[in-house]
């Protein structure tokens, strides 16, 4: 394995972990997102902030309750990264 395939491997790595990490947060926003939009569009409210705040405290409590996880996925991707150098 040459420098240019294991610099491509490492960066390739970091966004896999990026993705697998962000998901979980991402996909509680987009649901709760989609739900407030059903419930303005067929109540007929266009307020911002309905469906604003709501998205927002989902997902720092998706976050928070996933704060293990994460580091642990962290954790695991450090070791792999020190391990290889």
């Amino acid at each position: 394995m040459t420098l240019d395939d294991t610099a491509l491997d490492l960066v390739r790595n970091a966004l896999i972990v990026a993705l697998k990490i962000s998901m979980p947060v991402l996909l509680a926003g987009i649901v709760v997102g989609l739900v407030i939009s059903v419930v303005q569009s067929v109540t007929s409210i266009q307020d911002q902030t309905l469906s604003s705040v709501p998205k927002i405290v989902v997902m720092i409590v998706a976050a928070a309750v996933l704060l293990p996880w994460v580091v642990q996925r962290l954790i695991e991707y450090s070791t792999e990264l020190f391990r290889l150098t």
